[in-house]
């Protein structure tokens, strides 16, 4: 008994570990491009917008002067809410969209 010499074994494991580790540097890729992007949503017809970075992180928020009504403030509390959640679920299909394609679809669970 022993390896068999040629047909498998140790050379399949030395091109899945070359396989992965490829995998993992368009992994680490994708991501540093992906938190580089925005993507921008509003709410309010237009009346706030907000843009949201691939980290997640809120970069502007925008409020129209006509949004402002000093007997609403509510009214704009859910409009700035609504829009940053928006944004919020945008940025994260970006980047779920973009690891997958880094990934060629291979789900990787708690990666994002």
């Amino acid at each position: 008994m022993g390896f068999k010499q040629g047909g498998g074994g140790m050379g399949n494991m030395n091109q899945m570990l070359k396989q992965a580790q490829k995998m993992q540097e368009n992994m680490m890729k994708a991501k540093e491009e992906l938190e580089s992007q925005s993507i921008q949503a509003s709410s309010g017809g237009g009346m706030v917008e907000v843009v949201v970075s691939g980290k997640m992180e809120v970069l502007e928020l925008k409020i129209k002067p006509e949004a402002i009504d000093p007997d609403d403030a509510e009214l704009l509390e859910d409009m700035i809410k609504a829009a940053v959640n928006q944004g919020l679920r945008n940025a994260q299909a970006m980047v779920e969209n973009g690891m997958a394609k880094a990934t060629g679809g291979f789900n990787i669970p708690g990666l994002f």
